[in-house]
């Protein structure tokens, strides 16, 4: 997994185990605390509401088109609060935009932003844009957390591989749900937007170092992946043991695209749109009702991106 073509073969599961460091034992956040919560839980006692959404970055030039993130702010808070989750992955976070969706959802509890910048650059998408896991601060018991990058070299910070674009990485957290005492991990994560190679490699590490647990241990994974329902990437997901939670397909049959560009009335680019934002499941969990997020605030949409949500069940 971590050489390339020209190189030696790729190192067992057992190998990137080693060189990942049982990252499930090397914890960067540990603790057992109780919070208080007052989002609804919308379906049955073990039923659990999840999204996943990428918010985009906040970038200097997004202001001039009046799709900046001092505009956007508040309708993604207000969007997001709407659909009441217990969980929730984000992707494209900076620091900034951190700090406004923790004050922004106070109920919820947030991990994911400690440690080193992506790489050398300081601004726009270079920044510390990360994969932090939000969850109910009513419902659920943090036992653990930790994270990795997405290259051969996963515990160093903003290293890159197969030549990926920029420094890409994914976070973790293992919880308890209070209402029903089961144990669930949940994996966020964002891939590489260029190239295909770079993106199926750094599935596979996320697949391989989740294989740790037994089959029959509750995990979900979310996260923009850059890949489309037919890709290579989503079939090495399905083939590893995971399933798609979306359950909405449209009269055609085809599955609606996720990615809008602040356009999201141009018919024409949203016919050739793919949904790239994904929950998957895996373990004695299965999916009730998904579907993807077309919502507004006051005419201005959260992102470029439309959200996913998904009703689990355990």
């Amino acid at each position: 997994m971590f050489e390339n073509d020209d190189k030696k073969p790729a190192s067992s599961r057992r190998g990137f185990l080693q060189k990942l460091g049982l990252l499930s034992g090397a914890v960067l956040f540990s603790g057992e605390q109780t919070f208080a919560y007052s989002a609804d839980v919308l379906q049955g006692k073990s039923d659990l509401r999840v999204m996943t959404c990428n918010i985009r970055v906040d970038l200097p030039e997004d202001e001039k088109t009046g799709n900046g993130w001092k505009t956007r702010k508040e309708a993604c808070v207000k969007v997001i609060k709407n659909q009441k989750a217990d969980i929730i992955g984000f992707q494209e976070v900076l620091a900034n935009q951190f700090e406004d969706l923790k004050k922004g959802l106070s109920d919820y509890f947030a991990l994911g932003f400690d440690g080193p910048e992506m790489d050398m650059y300081k601004e726009g998408y270079h920044g510390i844009a990360k994969n932090p896991i939000f969850f109910s601060k009513k419902r659920f018991e943090l036992l653990t957390a930790g994270g990795y990058w997405l290259s051969e070299t996963p515990l160093k910070a903003g290293s890159i591989s197969w030549e990926s674009a920029r420094a890409r990485n994914a976070f973790w957290v293992r919880l308890k749900d209070k209402k029903t005492g089961k144990q669930i991990r949940v994996v966020n994560l964002h891939l590489d937007h260029v190239k295909e190679e770079a993106r199926v490699e750094q599935i596979k590490m996320v697949l391989d170092e989740s294989a740790q647990y037994q089959p029959d241990f509750i995990q979900i994974m979310t996260g923009d992946f850059n890949a489309g329902p037919n890709s290579q990437v989503v079939k090495t997901v399905l083939s590893s043991g995971w399933k798609d939670s979306y359950t909405k397909v449209g009269p055609n049959g085809k599955v609606e695209g996720t990615t809008h560009a602040f356009k999201p009335h141009d018919k024409e680019r949203a016919a050739k749109a793919k949904k790239i934002d994904y929950i998957f499941t895996r373990g004695p969990i299965e999916s009730v009702d998904s579907h993807i997020i077309k919502d507004n605030y006051k005419g201005i949409y959260p992102s470029d991106h439309y959200f996913v949500v998904a009703t689990c069940r355990l």
